[in-house]
């Protein structure tokens, strides 16, 4: 692809009639492709893939289709089902939220991909009608999304309807699937090793973090390639603290498999490069992972006292029960 000639986010927009929302997410969903910088810097779009885009049949229709989002109302219109079981479907984890927002009520509004949601009602026929199966599922999905806008704005007019029947009930996978698409997508933006752990600690709470990476140097590295998980937080410290409960890893499988990521990644990045720091400041020594206590039964060393086999302390009592059969009563073995 010829990329000597390069456009600013803004003007390729602009070219390609796109809202600022609906480019983000075209990038990001890799429907326009981006050279240079870093998930922390600006990428450019080349000049011909803004022309391969204004050429493609049916532009700029298409294009815009392929990002458009929508919430749980239009959602359920768009699937022929009831805003009650779109819900219920999505807190179970078949239909991954691409993006939210908190409305005026800072209750949390989820948004979609119109595009999944045909995908799902046509193969998934089944779970359109009648009881749905028990228990939440993760991310039954492929596709790893990241900062759309845009959507229903009467779901942004009201709070969330109360749901009926039991769309209340169990986990809901809404926040750990929409952080799993996040983090996914924003990895395959980067390349650069410390970025990439700097993307996984991102979801783990503070505390977490240090104690995976106690060298403070480290720290300020994945602090400053940090990514902005949802950009344009609201002003209200209300809001501020709703979103952060969003953004952080609470479920126990969740943290457990970022933990791992996270090692295994800064120990590339580590073998990469060094993070920076004062010059004569040696590196903090990795930490070492503390093993789970396993309740294990203490091995009894072979040949010694109560340690022999079994079978070798069965022979040796045979053996003696024989000797002292072989001593006739009243005398001794010598006659």
């Amino acid at each position: 692809m010829e990329i000597s000639e390069t456009l600013a986010a803004g003007r390729a927009a602009q070219e390609l009639r796109l809202k600022r929302g609906e480019f983000e997410l075209a990038t990001q969903l890799g429907h326009v492709r981006t050279v240079g910088g870093s998930v922390s810097g600006r990428r450019r779009v080349p000049r011909g893939e803004v022309e391969r885009l204004r050429r493609a049949a049916g532009f700029p229709d298409t294009l815009r289709e392929r990002v458009r989002t929508v919430g749980t109302a239009e959602g359920a219109e768009l699937m022929d089902i009831s805003p009650g079981r779109f819900t219920r479907l999505a807190r179970a984890g078949y239909l991954v939220p691409v993006r939210f927002y908190l409305n005026r009520y800072r209750a949390v509004v989820w948004l979609y991909l119109a595009e999944e949601l045909r995908a799902f009602a046509s193969s998934e026929p089944g779970l359109l009608a009648g009881r749905l199966p028990h228990g939440p599922t993760h991310s039954r999905t492929h596709a790893e999304p990241r900062t759309p806008t845009g959507g229903s704005e009467t779901d942004s007019e009201a709070p969330e309807a109360p749901e009926s029947g039991d769309s209340g009930a169990g986990e809901d996978c809404r926040p750990r699937n929409w952080r799993g698409r996040r983090i996914g997508l924003l990895l395959h933006e980067s390349d650069d090793r410390w970025e990439r752990a700097a993307i996984v600690g991102s979801v783990l709470d503070p505390i977490q973090l240090a104690e995976l990476v106690p060298d403070p140097y480290e720290r300020a590295c994945l602090n400053r390639l940090r990514p902005d998980l949802a950009p344009g937080r609201p002003g209200s410290e209300a809001g501020r603290e709703a979103v952060q409960r969003l953004l952080t890893a609470d479920d126990p499988d969740e943290i457990s498999w970022h933990r791992s990521s996270l090692t295994a990644l800064l120990a590339d990045a580590r073998r990469d490069r060094q993070a920076r720091r004062p010059s004569g400041t040696a590196p903090e020594p990795a930490p070492v992972p503390t093993p789970v206590p396993v309740r294990t039964v203490e091995p009894v060393p072979h040949g010694v006292g109560r340690g022999r086999p079994l079978l070798t302390r069965l022979r040796i009592r045979r053996n003696r029960d024989r000797e002292t059969a072989a001593v006739p009563r009243g005398g001794s073995a010598d006659g």
